[in-house]
């Protein structure tokens, strides 16, 4: 039957249109995954800089708290040393001497725990400007990778314009309730509706077309499904 071996040519040029729209569209759908996981990576790297940035303040926080110390510590070395010639007794005199000596000590100690942290908060200001240089750097790459995804985007949205206007020239040429069933097959077997048999077996879920089938399809006296997918069938040797 001329006929439907026409119309099944019409149908293999659809689904080759109808292949690329869906491959074009799934690709599409995965872009924004690409843009949210390299987001979710850049956040990632940005986490050393926050730990650093804490550790910065918690560092001054400290050398504050120290430095508070130190100034309780010197406003009593004045009190006593103010005190000290006011004693009346040789025992007093030394013991006094002894507890400024002792403050001075404590004194000298937190002054060289505050150097320490001064000498840590310089290391850890050296490594936040190096950890923001390298931060700009990803964000560059990142930039650049989105605007690459949105270019791709762009293209896809211009290719499947395409295919849709293809699409559309190829249509009037399929009888509607043949389309009906092409149409009804490609949306439950993600975009494949149509396949060739080949050695026997079908290329849509590869399994065994009997030779009473594939006669059968050569026939041209109706369409001719899978018994397995349920995809309409052709031979691809009969399609010129």
């Amino acid at each position: 039957m001329p006929g439907l071996k026409s119309q099944i040519a019409s149908l293999i040029k659809l689904q080759k249109v109808d292949t690329e729209i869906y491959s074009l569209k799934y690709k599409k759908q995965a872009k924004p995954e690409e843009i949210k996981a390299m987001d979710a990576e850049f956040e990632e790297k940005k986490q050393q800089m926050t730990a650093l940035e804490k550790s910065s303040l918690d560092i001054q926080k400290l050398k504050k708290e120290r430095e508070l110390e130190l100034s309780a510590k010197e406003e009593s070395i004045k009190k006593l040393q103010n005190q000290l010639y006011q004693l009346k007794t040789n025992k007093e005199y030394q013991a006094m001497l002894k507890e400024i000596e002792d403050n001075k000590a404590d004194a000298s100690v937190i002054e060289d725990k505050i150097l320490e942290l001064m000498v840590q908060m310089d290391k850890i200001k050296s490594d936040i400007e190096k950890e923001k240089t390298k931060l700009k750097a990803e964000e560059d790459i990142l930039t650049g990778k989105k605007k690459k995804i949105q270019d791709d985007i762009k293209e896809i949205d211009d290719r499947l314009a395409q295919l849709e206007a293809q699409r559309k020239q190829i249509i009037p040429e399929i009888d509607p309730k043949l389309l009906a069933q092409y149409e009804r097959i490609l949306a439950n077997r993600d975009g494949l509706a149509i396949v060739a048999v080949k050695n026997f077996a079908c290329q849509g879920c590869n399994m065994s077309v009997p030779a009473q089938t594939v006669n059968l399809i050569k026939m041209y006296e109706r369409l001719v499904t899978c018994e397995v997918c349920n995809r309409l069938l052709y031979v691809e040797d009969e399609i010129s």
